[in-house]
């Protein structure tokens, strides 16, 4: 059975190495079951069903990876996506989590429509590559923002807006230690680096006095409290249409990035270097996002973090399938999540930041018409405590510079149209 839904064989693997290597992944992503909780909690969402939620959609969508695309992909609530949604949706903007799930499940239902219709090549062919990486690397900088701000490291100053915290505290210097944890255990390319680095601050913080013990294994937690509570008529609002647009776009490129990626890297590439199956993947991924709101979460990605599973010889879905299994056999660990702070996912946060923030090194610092505007989107996301805003600024950026200098032939239809939408999108939306 397994040989005839996952071809085995064709792909050159083996029960067993497909098995270590869903472990493997697995173990690189897990940290998510007990971030996206402690992020998303803070808009007042029950931190039990989102622990519950993010365990099912992991499991969903990372099963429908598997089983329908027959790919070594897993997926999750996505970093970055899940403080933005936490943080700049209903934080600063005001909006219920309610309506923020119904944005989220907008996003992915527009992302299905794309992959139906084929429109999702187009779009990622003209986005110009210095913006892909300002966007990754602003994302980083808004988590390692939002990292040094849950412990403690940076914060408000009437003076200078932000200032620095008590860096000798129990808090920040359990953080550091949970930092340079982390770093030299994925340096010495130990699976599983960031997950010990979280249990080890939280267990050194359960022996110093500074948590409690609520134990180690129960029933789930319900889900009622965020089951179908999203607010789609709500998220239909104008003014909600560029959070929408951000949701999806980042996505958008998360998936393809990584599916990419991870096929280079495993061979899984055809003899014209596309990617097989690539709708039913990018179909995949939407579904799971639209699920994971409907569920109580934030927008449901694939992770790059597959690709150590892949090192490790994972070819096929039956990866992905493994993974699934144990994300659903998490459910009953919400004790343990529930338990660690957020001093102790922070180091987390501050470790994807650096990942992301890797790919400036790709811009081409030698054409200022490039280089600023990934600058300013990089810079906008933390500053402005918005992906969207940062997004936005960033093709309007990109569209006058190439503009004034003359260098027409560098600009597109789609930047040029996506530019004008932001453009009226300040004018008059946020100006009334």
């Amino acid at each position: 059975m397994l040989e005839r839904l996952f071809k085995l064989e064709a792909h050159g693997t083996t029960v067993r190495r497909e098995v270590v290597a869903g472990l493997t992944t697995f173990l690189t992503m897990a940290y998510i079951i007990v971030v996206n909780p402690g992020i998303l909690s803070a808009t007042g969402m029950d931190f039990g069903a989102v622990f519950v939620a993010t365990c099912l959609a992991a499991t969903i969508g990372t099963l429908i990876m598997g089983v329908w695309a027959n790919y070594p992909i897993a997926l999750a609530p996505g970093m970055g996506l899940n403080a933005f949604f936490a943080f700049t949706v209903v934080g600063s903007m005001g909006y219920s989590w309610q309506v923020a799930l119904g944005a989220v499940f907008m996003s992915g239902f527009l992302f299905f429509l794309l992959s139906i219709f084929r429109i999702r090549e187009w779009i990622i062919n003209s986005i110009p590559h210095s913006l892909r990486f300002g966007i990754s690397a602003g994302i980083g900088f808004f988590l390692a923002l939002i990292a040094l701000k849950n412990a403690g490291i940076v914060v408000d100053n009437p003076a200078t807006l932000v200032g620095l915290g008590d860096i000798v505290s129990a808090q920040s210097l359990l953080f550091f230690g949970g930092f340079l944890l982390i770093c030299g255990l994925s340096y010495r390319g130990v699976t599983g680096a960031v997950m010990i680095g979280i249990i080890a601050i939280t267990l050194v913080a359960f022996l110093a006095g500074m948590v409690e013990y609520k134990g180690f294994v129960s029933a789930p937690p319900s889900l009622m409290p965020t089951l179908l509570q999203l607010d789609i008529g709500g998220a239909l609002n104008i003014g909600l249409l560029s959070i929408i647009f951000a949701f999806l776009f980042v996505d958008l490129f998360d998936t393809s990035g990584t599916l990419i990626g991870a096929a280079q890297r495993g061979g899984l590439l055809d003899q014209n270097g596309k990617l097989p199956r690539l709708g039913r993947a990018l179909m995949s991924d939407s579904i799971a996002t639209m699920s994971g709101a409907a569920l109580g979460t934030s927008t449901t990605t694939s992770y790059i973090e597959s690709t150590a599973g892949i090192s490790a010889g994972g070819r096929t879905g039956l990866t992905a399938v493994v993974v699934a299994v144990l994300f659903l056999a998490c459910l009953v660990l919400s004790p343990i999540a529930s338990m660690i702070p957020a001093y102790a996912t922070a180091p987390a946060l501050l470790y994807v930041a650096v990942l992301m923030a890797s790919g400036l090194k790709l811009i081409d610092w030698d054409d200022i018409t490039d280089a600023a505007p990934a600058v300013v989107t990089a810079l906008m996301m933390p500053l402005t405590f918005s992906i969207a805003n940062g997004i936005a600024l960033g093709f309007i950026t990109y569209a006058l510079l190439k503009i004034v200098s003359g260098r027409w032939s560098h600009l597109n239809a789609s930047v040029l149209v996506i530019a004008l939408v932001f453009i009226l999108k300040f004018l008059f939306l946020d100006a009334a």
